[in-house]
């Protein structure tokens, strides 16, 4: 897909002296590549015309118009297309994020992620009111250096390339607005902050306290290992005593209407069968389905025809269910 474009002002600003100018020396057409469109890649057809400069003083004498939010100088991608890549590059940096642009539709390797990426503006850290420093290793062993955080947005201010009071002395004599230095339990660190930063109040971090601790302790446990072996063999726990769960109560007899019909059909269908009737016979008589019938024959009693509360099963943990309960 192509779009053509082109700039409808009169004239255009010159880099050089900043004056501006009208006189336009020729044109050209510029081919930036722009964000896919449904799929279709986008170019852009755009026009653009190089003016001459007439100030003597000016170091160049012709110079082309841009397109502000459109194209910059050198660029063969629109701007909107750049940041895009560059947030891919933040985001998933560089092989995933080219495989993600691949998927977008966006022709970017993952050095040009990268250097989209390191082209981008250093963000602004402001004024730090208390800073962290630490040591961090550039070659484990040998070669460190000092790493200077925003203690309240944890953001990168500094890197030393040493761990020495002298180098770190300097940065926080440049900075007399901190108030609060976060730091190990390292001297040269300590000498520092109370020559160049007087009036900062120096604390430990998190991760240090923790790590001292730890260390404190492990250091107290080795010292007196041997009172280990002094200390008294614990005895078997004493086995429990079993508690057999009470009886439940016994349900009391059903009452109302329902309990007096069925008490009269059991004893008028057992009697029935007494006086030498066959099932089916006491059904043809009463009129009922021969499944009723033999309900009531089987029934020992007309208790037995009631429908009470759902029985819980009996389980082996039974007999032990108030001891757990307690445990």
């Amino acid at each position: 897909m192509r779009v053509e474009a082109r700039l409808a002002t009169v004239g255009a600003v010159r880099p050089g002296c900043g004056t501006f100018s009208e006189r336009v020396h020729g044109s050209y057409m510029r081919f930036p590549s722009d964000l896919p469109s449904c799929g279709w890649p986008v170019v852009v057809l755009f026009r653009v015309r190089r003016f001459a400069c007439g100030q003597r003083s000016c170091p160049r004498r012709t110079f082309v118009e841009q397109a502000d939010g459109l194209t910059c100088r050198y660029g063969q991608v629109t701007e909107r297309q750049r940041l895009s890549v560059a947030e891919l590059g933040l985001a998933l940096a560089g092989r995933a994020g080219a495989r993600m642009a691949a998927l977008l539709g966006i022709r970017a390797s993952r050095s040009t992620l990268l250097r989209c990426v390191m082209d981008l503006p250093d963000t602004a850290v402001g004024i730090p009111e208390a800073v962290g420093v630490d040591d961090f290793a550039l070659r484990w062993g040998h070669v460190y250096g000092t790493v200077i955080i925003n203690a309240v947005t944890h953001q990168v201010l500094d890197l030393l390339p040493d761990r020495d009071a002298a180098t770190l002395a300097p940065w926080l004599s440049g900075h007399p607005q901190i108030g609060v230095t976060c730091r190990d339990r390292a001297s040269a660190y300590a000498d520092a902050a109370r020559a160049a930063a007087p009036q900062a109040m120096q604390v430990a971090d998190r991760y240090h306290l923790w790590a001292n601790l730890v260390s404190a302790v492990e250091k107290t446990v080795v010292d007196h290992r041997q009172c280990l072996h002094t200390l008294p063999t614990p005895l078997p726990e004493a086995d429990p005593q079993w508690e057999t769960p009470d009886r439940a109560p016994c349900p009391a007899e059903p009452t109302g209407k329902m309990a007096e019909r069925r008490c009269l059909h059991h004893a008028l269908v057992h009697d029935l069968l007494g006086q030498g009737m066959s099932e089916r016979a006491v059904a043809r008589h009463l009129g009922w389905s021969r499944h009723t019938v033999r309900r009531y024959a089987r029934a020992a009693r007309w208790q037995d025809m009631m429908k009470g509360p759902p029985r819980q099963r009996a389980s082996i943990l039974d007999p032990y269910r108030s001891y757990l309960e307690r445990r």
